[in-house]
């Protein structure tokens, strides 16, 4: 670890196989919490390479506990977490409008590290028990049309991590990591990103995937499409600068989808939206954001065909229905 250290403080990057084998050595406590947490630290000073993030993504998917859901071709809705927003859980009610509207959905999250509460601590609060096992995430699959995926269930090098994550507080390159390390690697996928220097490796990873993907970046800095300034998407068509105007909606405040101070406070949000009582700005950054989603799964939909389908979804009930199921499962 002295010499990778080393390298870094002095303003080298890594190779790919120096990042994979530093991966590895993580989940094998080859490091003490203090190399680790300046490990972490280094990487906050600089963007990472693009040959960095491979070697990290590849070592986290070998690592894995894989599960294979290809049957029922889900789409996961995942962002990278980090933009330091504090905003309520806008993917995950999200995920829940799409699944409401009849797409499968294999939602990768976690407990929230540099948030408040991430999409794992809402869930749990809210009753949801986290499974692992291939059966029981495709039983979900089959009666909600969802199943989550709680991050350190699948993934070794996450759980030897965390506590260092968390005293940090911070946004690590693990929070660029969580949208490509899905266990189930869903070739469809609706990712936001907290900057527009990801952008580029996002597209380059999903290419060679051969993920249907859509990429979005709120130029405000949210690391999804907020409705409060115009946001970058990108797609595998291209690339364009859309605004709430896309979806027929008007723009909103910053304030208008702020998160709760606690995981209670942010759990009775989400449950307040869900069950389509929400105030008119929260219920349209979540339907914007889940009718991105249902376009980026069936492309040829316009986004107000888009737009239709998850309203039908959080106002009829479908949503919070879907919910429900899987609580009980």
């Amino acid at each position: 670890m002295k010499e990778i250290l080393n390298q870094l403080t002095h303003h080298k990057t890594l190779s790919k196989a120096q990042a994979k084998e530093v991966l590895y050595n993580m989940v094998n406590r080859a490091y003490s919490d203090m190399q680790l947490a300046a490990l972490l630290t280094t990487f906050l000073m600089r963007p990472i390479t693009l040959e960095e993030l491979k070697g990290f993504r590849e070592a986290m998917v070998e690592l894995a506990i894989k599960v294979n859901l290809s049957e029922f071709n889900p789409m996961d809705m995942c962002g990278t977490g980090g933009d330091g927003k504090d905003t309520f859980n806008i993917s995950t009610l999200a995920s829940f409008v799409v699944a409401g509207a009849g797409i499968p959905v294999a939602k990768h999250g976690n407990y929230g590290v540099s948030s408040i509460s991430g999409s794992s601590s809402v869930m749990e609060n809210l009753g949801i028990h986290f499974k692992s096992s291939e059966e029981d995430l495709k039983k979900q699959l089959k009666e909600a049309n969802i199943c989550f995926l709680h991050a350190p269930l699948f993934h070794p090098a996450m759980k030897e991590i965390a506590p260092i994550r968390k005293a940090l507080g911070v946004k690590t390159f693990f929070n660029m990591l969580g949208p490509l390390t899905n266990p189930a690697q869903p070739k469809v996928q609706l990712i936001g990103l907290f900057n527009l220097e990801l952008l580029r490796m996002y597209q380059y990873f999903l290419q060679q995937e051969q993920t249907q993907y859509s990429i979005v970046h709120s130029l405000d800095g949210y690391d999804e499409c907020s409705l409060t300034s115009q946001c970058k998407i990108a797609t595998n068509t291209g690339e364009r600068i859309i605004d709430a105007s896309h979806f027929d909606l008007s723009a909103i405040k910053q304030h208008d989808i702020k998160g709760g101070n606690t995981v209670e406070e942010s759990a009775l949000i989400f449950w307040t939206i869900l069950k389509g009582k929400g105030t008119t700005q929260q219920s349209n950054v979540v339907l914007a954001n889940a009718a991105l989603a249902i376009q980026t799964y069936y492309p040829k939909l316009t986004i107000t065909e888009a737009m239709e389908r998850a309203k039908d979804s959080l106002f009829t009930g479908k949503a919070k229905q879907s919910f429900e199921i899987l609580r009980q499962l």
